[in-house]
């Protein structure tokens, strides 16, 4: 009885040294790994669902693959502050990661420019690249909450497409996105969010986004 005693404690006392060096900050348990790996996001589902089939009637294509879609989501943030303080770019890149859910990464000044008192790699700005579950997202987020609180807004204009089937598009106030918290933010900054798709043409773009909710408007 006692020897057995004896292996328990041996037992829990290897349970609690594997236990301590598990990492504490692990992204995801098993578990959630299982719960959400089926998750699809509802606009995502709604491409499958509805949008392929309303653009194949719209634009007749003869194979499912030719119907376009958005392959990725491009928001920069410019920093130009960042020449005379440094530390601007750091406040900046943890908003846009608030803001997209993914970390920012720092662009830098690909040569010098003495009249802005630019140096070949300083810090001027930085920028996420969303795909796939993330991008989808941002795109519900933009449309159906950010947007909608641009003060006087009146819609994406018509042309703003680069006629390879991508849009553009700037934000003058961050702080459109509720993510942020308003007490932590330094400054309010512009962004420029490009959408960029498979579409060979801009009508076949201006058609898909609306039916993913962008609120362009007509000629």
């Amino acid at each position: 009885m006692a020897k057995e005693q004896a292996k328990n404690k041996k037992g829990d006392k290897k349970q609690d040294a594997g236990a301590a060096k598990a990492p504490v900050n692990a992204e995801m348990t098993a578990e959630e790994k299982e719960a959400f790996a089926g998750y699809v996001p509802n606009l995502r589902q709604k491409y499958r669902d509805e949008i392929i089939a309303k653009m194949q009637e719209r634009f007749q294509y003869k194979n499912v693959n030719q119907v376009p879609k958005i392959e990725k989501i491009v928001v920069n943030m410019g920093v130009g502050e960042a020449a005379r303080d440094a530390k601007l770019i750091d406040s900046a890149a943890a908003e846009l990661t608030q803001i997209t859910g993914q970390k920012a990464r720092i662009t830098k000044a690909s040569k010098s420019i003495s009249a802005f008192k630019l140096r070949e790699g300083m810090s001027v700005g930085c920028f996420v690249t969303l795909r796939g579950n993330r991008m989808y997202e941002f795109i519900e987020r933009l449309t159906k909450i950010a947007i909608p609180r641009i003060r006087d807004f009146r819609g994406l204009p018509y042309k703003s497409f680069d006629g390879r089937g991508n849009h553009s598009m700037g934000i003058r106030e961050h702080m459109i996105f509720l993510e942020l918290d308003f007490n932590k933010v330094q400054s309010v900054r512009g962004l420029n969010i490009t959408t960029v798709t498979s579409a060979k043409t801009d009508e076949e773009a201006r058609v898909l986004l609306k039916l993913m909710g962008y609120p362009i408007r007509e000629k």
